[in-house]
């Protein structure tokens, strides 16, 4: 590595990993195990949070159905989006061996990975808030309000 990226990378970026420009500015690709702790940490409960809050909202055993069924699909959706963030990360590593030395501007690799760093985070959080919802239980005649 040569020092000028050493010293990007050790500089703390004023952007997220969501953001292209962290890519740019040499940020590291953070793992999935790393983004999911994120999102343990910030609470977030992803784009499907009104989805599940209508899951939560039925009564058993319609509940516990819908957020297994739920489940399935973002664990499908997260088996795509972790083999999709491995390419993109390795395009972008490609990218900077190739580009090393050079001052250039935000490219369609920094966007991919962004992008496909946030799935992730959203993926996660989904998964994490499935299954907090699963891991309680309902009261089951109505009686606790």
């Amino acid at each position: 590595m040569l020092p000028q990226q050493e010293e990007q990378q050790s500089r703390p970026s004023t952007y997220s990993p969501g953001h292209p420009w962290f890519y740019l500015l040499g940020g590291r690709v953070l793992t999935p195990k790393e983004i999911r702790e994120s999102v343990r940490e910030s609470g977030y409960n992803g784009w499907r949070a009104d989805e599940l809050d209508k899951l939560e909202a039925k009564a058993e055993p319609q509940r516990s159905q819908g957020l297994r069924k739920l489940r399935a699909i973002v664990l499908a959706e997260l088996a795509g989006d972790l083999s999709r963030y491995r390419q993109v990360a390795l395009e972008l590593h490609r990218y900077r061996r190739r580009t090393a030395g050079q001052e250039l501007p935000c490219h369609a690799v920094h966007t991919s990975v962004s992008l496909k760093h946030n799935h992730l985070y959203n993926d996660f959080a989904h998964l994490i808030a499935i299954d907090d919802l699963l891991a309680q239980q309902p009261d089951l005649f109505g009686l606790l309000v």
